[in-house]
């Protein structure tokens, strides 16, 4: 599960985890929505990101942010096959733990990488993907903070 584009530290981080292992990624990203706004602009004044929360209103939402989401999805895709791995994906709309239970019983996943940006207010409360992923999914849950270029 990811909420921005894999970065080339990020590809190069999850495809080496498993050292020789082969392995194959099955990713989901979640377009940015209104449900967030307020936690993200909590976020950035937590971390003395003043400029940023201001400006949190100003990034696409909803049906604007499915074409941008879809093209990082693909970049995404791209560049974990680009290193050497089987790489398959789609966007989350809505209900985000429900479809990643569901996929992960589906394929057999062996674990769930939640690889995403620090969110310190929903982490503290465990609202967070990987924490509530933790208690639906049945297979171990990594949580990996995203890398930026």
């Amino acid at each position: 599960m990811i909420e921005k584009p894999l970065s080339s530290v990020d590809v190069e981080f999850v495809t080496t985890l498993h050292g020789d292992e082969t392995v194959s990624f099955v990713v989901l990203m979640q377009p940015r929505g209104d449900q967030d706004r307020l936690l993200r602009a909590l976020d950035d004044v937590a971390l003395g990101e003043l400029e940023d929360a201001v400006h949190e209103g100003d990034e696409p939402e909803g049906e604007d942010a499915t074409g941008p989401a879809r093209l990082g999805l693909e970049h995404s895709l791209k560049s974990l096959r680009e290193a050497g791995c089987e790489a398959v994906g789609r966007l989350v709309e809505d209900h985000p733990i429900e479809v990643l239970k569901t996929v992960s019983e589906e394929t057999g996943a062996d674990e769930v990488i939640v690889l995403t940006a620090p969110h310190y207010v929903e982490e503290f409360f465990h609202r967070d993907w990987a924490s509530r992923a933790r208690h639906k999914v049945g297979v171990p849950v990594l949580k990996l903070y995203a890398h930026s270029e």
